[in-house]
């Protein structure tokens, strides 16, 4: 096994920094999250009951993301240096399209949120 793993390090490296990324995304979405609930809440916009809750679902949202997006990281990257070590590769298309999703939801949130406050 070991030997497999030095023999693939460039594969087993390149593993690890795209794990370390997914770990940066989730900072910046769990960062974003708790940047736009703590900011509504602190700065004067108009209090609307709808916008508040808007606001709350969104950080709970991003924080819930943050969490799925992480643990699918975890797997995806302990799925990929069992390949690795394998000498087999199959494509992750349905984590991407899972956190696509998650983040088009997101997303539309945030635009909720926006179109709510001009109101």
């Amino acid at each position: 096994m070991e030997r497999d793993q030095l023999k693939y390090a460039q594969q087993h490296l390149a593993n690890e920094r795209t794990f370390l990324a997914w770990i940066r995304t989730v900072i910046a979405i769990v960062g974003g999250g708790f940047l736009a609930t703590s900011l509504h809440f602190t700065i004067g916009v108009h209090r609307d009951a709808r916008i508040d809750l808007i606001s709350i679902v969104l950080g709970m949202f991003a924080c819930a993301l943050g969490l799925v997006i992480t643990v699918l990281a975890t797997f995806g990257y302990l799925q990929k240096k069992r390949q690795i070590n394998e000498g087999t590769f199959r494509p992750s298309s349905a984590h991407v399209i899972l956190i696509a999703v998650f983040m088009v939801i997101l997303l539309s949130m945030i635009i909720l949120y926006f179109i709510f406050i001009k109101v």
